[in-house]
């Protein structure tokens, strides 16, 4: 069975997309089929056409859009003859559930649904923890000054609660990001590694940590794993 593996984080420049490349290619390096879904690649990739139309239509994604996306992904996934997935803040789409205005109920029925088309895929989820502050920080440092003052403006336009207004409302936003992400994961039983304080760990040593985590995950697939 293929397993899709989606790493999240508490924040952006938590360094999701640095460990992303890191389990790549420590997975193909032991000879395995590895495909690296990207971030961006949701607005590019035929499986979520549907969702990248309504959302440069509308601006928003109907809940039935996300869930035949999600099933044409897994049917893709498993067609492919891939042995795992790295998807780079991809599934469960909480961001947008929240982002939309959706509260817990929805987002609980979403996710029993998501869960179901995923099965031939296997979720497991990774997630970066850390200080939300210092995070953003980081990734203002590395995108430019104006790239904070974009991403607070993005969640302003959202429907997120609590409201976002400035740089320390949006942290408090990501707090409940975070606690209704980790949730969503636990309560549909996928897989999940919580790496704490990722934000502080220097990348090889996150990386690290995540092989241990996956260890189990991934054990019958992986032959020669060596971490």
């Amino acid at each position: 069975m293929t397993v899709l593996i989606t790493v999240w984080g508490a924040s952006p420049g938590v360094g999701k997309s640095t460990l992303c490349a890191g389990l790549v290619q420590w997975l193909a390096d032991t000879g395995l089929r590895v495909d690296h879904f990207r971030e961006e690649e949701i607005l590019t990739r035929p499986q979520f056409a549907a969702v990248a139309d309504e959302f440069k239509a509308t601006g928003m994604v109907q809940l039935q859009t996300l869930i035949a996306a999600a099933a044409k992904f897994a049917d893709a996934v498993v067609a492919s003859g891939d042995d795992v997935v790295i998807a780079d803040a991809l599934m469960p789409f909480v961001p947008t559930l929240l982002a939309m205005g959706h509260g817990d109920e929805v987002i609980d029925a979403f996710m029993t649904d998501l869960t179901e088309v995923l099965a031939p895929v296997r979720p497991v989820m990774v997630f970066l923890d850390g200080n939300a502050e210092s995070a953003l920080s980081r990734a203002a440092t590395r995108e430019g000054e104006q790239w904070l003052d974009w991403y607070v403006g993005k969640l302003v336009s959202y429907k997120v609660s609590p409201p976002v207004v400035d740089v320390a409302s949006a942290v408090k936003y990501l707090l409940r990001e975070r606690a209704v992400t980790l949730s969503a994961a636990r309560r549909k039983d996928w897989g999940l590694v919580v790496i704490e304080r990722a934000d502080e760990l220097p990348p090889g040593e996150v990386l690290r940590v995540a092989q241990r985590g996956l260890g189990p995950w991934l054990r019958g697939r992986l032959l020669r794993l060596e971490y």
